[in-house]
């Protein structure tokens, strides 16, 4: 009969946690938007790759609202053996930034492209590593974000997709956290000597 609050409570909970997501931290407290107005940053700025001939593109796409900086785009030879030319991007636009200046930056979309050889005859498979940064219009910067690719030879340019795994693993972690913090505190209290 003892384990019937505890259930309750659980019960509670569970009803409970998807109100509290809606909530403001209180850091955004005063803010006219939420940390629910920003799109996550695979979703702003998807990105991928692929072979033509000795080159390979690299395309990001760019939800409205968000853009790239022109000198936070980084890519690199992962595999061994694969040497880059540096990679070329076409003109973006201009912005004044704050705290950065004057930055160029892609709005929609933009494809670099990078011309490359290989020592190892394809004995390994084809990986780029990119580094970008972006943020939205309204005033969010994300830190810098880095993916290995795998570039497709031929074909269109697949863009990388979040994986829906990452918010029930988040979630669930947060689940068993407050289960472990709630058995703490049960076994602690019974722990306890009597005054």
């Amino acid at each position: 009969m003892k384990a019937f609050p505890g259930m309750v409570l659980l019960a509670v909970l569970a009803f409970a946690l998807p109100g509290t997501t809606t909530a403001k931290p209180w850091w955004m407290r005063g803010v006219e938007s939420n940390e629910t107005d920003f799109l996550p940053p695979d979703v702003a700025f998807r990105v991928g790759s692929r072979v033509d001939g000795n080159l390979l593109r690299i395309r990001w796409v760019i939800a409205d609202g968000y853009y790239l900086y022109r000198q936070k785009m980084e890519i690199k030879a992962e595999s061994p053996d694969l040497v880059l030319s540096p990679p070329t991007f076409p003109a973006g636009t201009r912005k004044t930034d704050p705290y950065l200046g004057t930055q160029e930056i892609f709005l929609q979309q933009v494809e670099g492209t990078a011309a490359f050889t290989r020592s190892d005859f394809g004995a390994h498979p084809l990986q780029i590593k990119v580094t970008y940064q972006g943020c939205a219009q309204a005033g969010l910067c994300y830190p810098p974000i880095t993916k290995v690719l795998s570039p497709l030879t031929g074909g269109q340019i697949q863009p990388s997709q979040p994986h829906a795994w990452e918010g029930v693993a988040i979630i669930g972690g947060g689940l068993a956290f407050l289960g472990a913090g709630l058995l703490l505190r049960r076994t602690r209290r019974l722990d306890t000597p009597a005054a």
